[in-house]
């Protein structure tokens, strides 16, 4: 079955993640995701990749696991996720705490959604080189599932180093909650296959190639790896309000899609929120 979740960026001006949490759970939703930046920089650099001006949600938008936390306090099938965290730009000790405690008090429910990052500037302000971000976060992955994983940890690479450490809680679902790589075809979905648990692509990019084209070579690339496709599921975001769309996401065995809600108040969410529950009860969601 075609599990559908939402992913929102969360503003002190929009709908508040515990009461949309609520409303997705009440009407039979599988999860909620938020996207993260920590900040954007007023030099832009570096182009958004949409095109046009950057939109205020990215600058305004709420911590992703404080967002997230406040909607797990207030349901309990609901799955959270990060869509997605920057690894780029947070330390692994830390992060692995942060990862271990919300899927601690979410009882399993967290998904960890990870991402290397397109904007160069509000990378480097972290101090991260953006060249080679890419093994840098690659890095910072293996040592955190060192850490969920090992009584005494320790890591040592090019860019993550530490000694034997003991760090809890673990998490609660076992080893860790799933690490599902976002980015685009080829690289990210090569990142994906590694060190991942699943992929996430967005549905407009897969849409330039075909998108059974792009999923029939994801897993042909998953198996020529030694991994087994059916242990990458992926999540497709940002699919459109169609139902022709689900309905081939469900045949070509897509995993889960998730819809784009703008950062608005109640009374321009809920009519999207309830078109989308009646998109699910058409395929039998």
């Amino acid at each position: 079955m075609l599990k559908i979740g939402a992913v929102m960026f969360f503003t002190t001006e929009s709908m508040q993640p515990a009461e949309l949490g609520q409303a997705l759970e009440e009407r039979g939703f599988e999860s909620l995701w938020v996207p993260e930046h920590t900040h954007v920089p007023s030099s832009r650099r570096t182009p958004y990749p949409a095109g046009g001006p950057l939109i205020r949600p990215y600058y305004e938008i709420m911590d992703p696991f404080l967002a997230l936390t406040a909607a797990a306090t207030v349901t309990t099938r609901l799955r959270i996720g990060t869509g997605i965290a920057l690894v780029t730009q947070r330390d692994p000790i830390v992060t692995a705490k942060m990862v271990s405690t919300i899927d601690q008090l979410s009882k399993g429910r967290f998904l960890f959604g990870v991402g290397n990052g397109w904007n160069q500037d509000e990378i480097e302000n972290h101090g991260t080189d953006f060249a080679s971000r890419h093994k840098l976060a690659r890095e910072r992955i293996e040592a955190m599932k060192a850490i969920w994983t090992q009584e005494e940890p320790e890591y040592h690479g090019d860019f993550v180093r530490f000694d034997r450490m003991k760090q809890w809680p673990k998490p609660y679902q076992t080893p860790h909650p799933p690490i599902i790589v976002g980015g685009a075809f080829p690289h990210a979905a090569r990142r994906a296959i590694r060190y991942g648990d699943g992929w996430i692509p967005r549905a407009d990019r897969l849409e330039k190639d075909g998108v059974g084209v792009l999923i029939g070579r994801f897993r042909e690339m998953a198996a020529e790896a030694g991994r087994d496709p059916a242990s990458l599921p992926i999540t497709v975001f940002r699919v459109p309000e169609e139902i022709d769309r689900l309905t081939y996401c469900e045949e070509v065995g897509i995993d889960r899609v998730v819809f784009s809600l703008p950062a608005e108040g109640r009374d321009r969410l809920m009519p999207i929120i309830d078109r989308w529950a009646g998109l699910k009860h058409r395929i039998g969601g």
